[in-house]
């Protein structure tokens, strides 16, 4: 077999659909969705069965299979509050929000305490511009730190919108306690002035968010709109240019600068107190698909885009937490209600491309990139994006060759920014059989990925490494690659495996066990991992062990080659072979790290699956 074991390969789509941005004409812009009970779901029939299928359907975070069975339940049972709350939750999760605003009404009339279905009727009545009841509703909305932070920001929006700016102001001034508070307060009070016409505030107010917080998109963004407002240009240039040297090439940053340096103006960032309403909802979604609050977060984005349909901001996030929780098609839709005129789009249009192939469409796929590719030849992100749908297709030459293409197009721009189209080409060379290209592909890579992206520099480490020990060459430098590797991602159980396969590749027999054990550790159910690891149990004389091994890596449906592999070892076991020896010293041999479950699966910062591009907002909780 030539080169690298396909353990380390896998690694490379996980990046390439993660780092990749989107795209496409093919997908039409979908209507927003308040209400369309789902009719794909055949019902129980009894309410415990309807009861037991939302049940699990929850747990699985199908909010659209729970809503329905749940309707079905409260059919049979309509006085049962437990199911009535459960029902109303994932309702407004699924965005069926005239069903969940419904059932907001049943249970206020039983509990007027309850606090998410008094938020849920204050969104609703100031949609409807009722901006008294709102506020009442936002008073019983609940207790606690970031029920009061709610609380009061929706409440000032609520005053704005009725025309009373000095109430809504002081009302925001109000918000004490958490340092991250001072940020949301003079955020949404420059909002709030600007909105109400009093400019000199806003001005104070952002200008005073900004130097507080640089580094969160949406306060750059709110600050840099003011000053371009006010005819200092050449501020909010730099304000975004700022921010760009930190989170390279977001498009809405790019867009802004474009329009700056054209001589357009910029439109203010919130126009109504319905869209600044929106803006608190879509920051507390932000935070929350962060921190791994997915269902809360997914809850709040629905708010938002009811009150702001055009906020492609919390359109994006929304996609993205539907991604984290496999509702694939759902994120989709999602990617396709971007309006056609945010910055957004064409990332959004690339995503569903990606999401097209990893859901087995890759044909779809193909086609949806290759088009969007031909409407937008000079984009570099989605030429690589294309890129990344051959190579996981198995198509490494034309790969490749497309990886060329989107290089050839950097020109100018700083070459750091693009240094996984690198990695991408070299991983697709190396499947290509053309090492000397992989090899240099690889180490400008490496030369290029910053050291703010340690899980991502772990990645062409571990690559790189892994390959100069499978073709035992470069020994000592490839075990210091692997060794920074396992350091900097000790939680990645394809990094350790790939430590604990170079041992076992060089006869380290008992060094290869236990990485490789640490790795199953890691991620039980990868398949190879498991075979791996049962080859290393063979040579160590542990055969029992290693056939129990196998069997269990039979059980996690390798791919065919490895099963036709397995299959033969759990036969005849692995053949006598003379032990192998490095051909240089062996080093002391590097340890990763134990597993510590207590600890995130990738250091803050590492790149994520299904990460769009929209994330870098994400990420500072802007």
């Amino acid at each position: 077999m030539f080169m690298l074991d396909r353990r380390v390969r896998r690694t490379v789509p996980v990046l390439a659909l993660a780092l990749a941005a989107g795209l496409t004409p093919a997908v039409q812009a979908a209507q927003p969705r308040e209400s369309a009970p789902v009719t794909e779901y055949e019902p129980a029939e009894s309410l415990e069965g309807n009861f037991l299928a939302a049940y699990i359907a929850g747990a699985a975070r199908d909010t659209g299979a729970a809503a329905t069975y749940y309707r079905e339940a409260m059919k049979a049972d309509p006085r049962n509050a437990e199911l009535l709350e459960r029902a109303f939750i994932s309702m407004l999760a699924d965005g069926a929000l005239p069903d969940a605003f419904r059932a907001a009404e049943r249970l206020t009339n039983r509990d007027g305490a309850n606090g998410l279905a008094n938020l849920a009727l204050g969104v609703r009545q100031i949609k409807a511009s009722q901006w008294s009841a709102a506020r009442q509703n936002f008073a019983r909305s609940g207790r606690g730190a970031a029920a009061d932070l709610t609380a009061t920001l929706l409440t000032a929006w609520a005053f704005a919108g009725a025309g009373d700016g000095k109430k809504a102001l002081e009302t925001v001034g109000r918000l004490r306690g958490e340092r991250y508070y001072n940020t949301f307060r003079d955020y949404h009070a420059g909002l709030i002035a600007s909105v109400v016409g009093d400019q000199a505030e806003a001005e104070r107010r952002l200008k005073a968010a900004y130097e507080a917080d640089r580094n969160t998109l949406r306060v750059v963004d709110a600050y840099a709109r003011q000053q371009a407002a006010a005819g200092r240009t050449d501020v909010a240039i730099q304000a975004y240019t700022d921010f760009d040297s930190l989170m390279p090439r977001h498009p809405i940053v790019r867009d802004a600068l474009d329009k700056l340096k054209a001589g357009k103006p910029l439109g203010r960032l919130i126009t109504t107190a319905q869209e600044g309403a929106g803006e608190v909802l879509y920051g507390l979604g932000s935070a929350g698909s962060t921190q791994g609050d997915e269902l809360p977060a997914v809850i709040y984005l629905r708010l938002a885009l009811y009150l702001a349909p055009e906020h492609g901001l919390a359109r994006l996030t929304l996609a993205d937490l539907l991604d984290r929780m496999k509702q694939v098609e759902k994120a989709n839709e999602a990617y396709a209600q971007i309006p056609a005129s945010s910055p957004l789009k064409l990332n959004a249009d690339i995503q569903v491309g990606l999401n097209l192939e990893q859901m087995g469409r890759g044909d779809e796929a193909l086609a949806h990139l290759d088009a969007v590719m031909k409407a937008h030849p000079d984009d570099i992100d989605v030429v690589t994006a294309l890129g990344n749908v051959q190579r996981s297709r198995k198509k490494y030459a034309e790969a490749a060759e497309t990886y060329s293409k989107a290089i050839a197009l950097i020109g100018d721009r700083p070459v750091q920014n693009y240094w996984t189209t690198y990695y991408f080409r070299g991983t697709a060379y190396e499947r290509a059989k053309q090492w000397p290209k992989a090899e240099a592909d690889l180490k400008k890579a490496l030369e290029l990925v910053p050291a703010s992206q340690p899980a991502a520099r772990a990645q062409v480490l571990n690559y790189l490494g892994y390959s100069w020990v499978d073709q035992k060459i470069n020994i000592d430098e490839a075990f210091k690659l692997l060794k920074q590797a396992a350091e900097a991602s000790p939680r990645d159980g394809m990094i350790v495996d790939s430590l604990g396969w170079a041992y076992y590749r060089l006869g380290r027999w008992d060094d290869a066990v236990r990485e490789l054990e640490k790795a199953v550790e890691l991620k039980p159910g990868d398949p190879t991992i498991n075979d791996h690891l049962g080859d290393a149990y063979w040579r160590a004389g542990r055969r029992l062990e290693g056939k129990f091994q196998w069997q269990h890596a039979k059980d996690l449906n390798p791919e065919p080659d490895d099963l036709a592999q397995i299959n033969d070892k759990l036969k005849n076991g692995l053949p006598d072979i003379e032990k192998p020896t490095a051909t240089a010293e062996n080093p002391p041999a590097p340890v990763a790290a134990p597993h510590n479950p207590e600890n995130p699966e990738l250091p803050k910062g590492a790149p994520q699956p299904s990460e769009p591009p929209g994330a870098a907002d994400k990420k500072t909780g802007g």
